[in-house]
């Protein structure tokens, strides 16, 4: 998990993600979208692969790129499991939240 969070700490890399998301792209492609030399693209390329988020596939001489989701599983469960015992917090507060309101009404002023 640490080399995909390190890969994605770099906003052209997310947006290479971006990029080939939804769709096979090649290097060059890729490199239009971006102000940058093409062996810096290939840079990053090669990062987005080594931590496994994109995979790469030759048809001749062109290389082709896409997402590979199963490389951000990792990630999204780590998350996943903040994102869920934040919103069991959050719930819990705001039901006693709720609960000291309801006591409140009952007392009266």
């Amino acid at each position: 998990m640490d080399a995909q969070i390190k890969a994605l700490a770099e906003p052209r890399r997310r947006q290479i993600l971006e990029l080939v998301r939804d769709q096979e792209l090649a290097a060059g492609e890729i490199a239009a979208h971006f102000e940058v030399t093409r062996p810096a693209i290939s840079q990053h390329l090669t990062v987005l692969k080594d931590a496994l988020l994109i995979t790469e596939r030759r048809d001749g001489a062109r290389r082709l790129y896409r997402v590979d989701p199963t490389g951000l599983l990792g990630l999204k469960q780590f998350v996943d499991a903040f994102w869920g015992s934040g919103l069991a917090r959050l719930k819990a507060e705001v039901e006693a939240d709720a609960q000291t309101a309801e006591g409140r009404k009952r007392k009266g002023p």
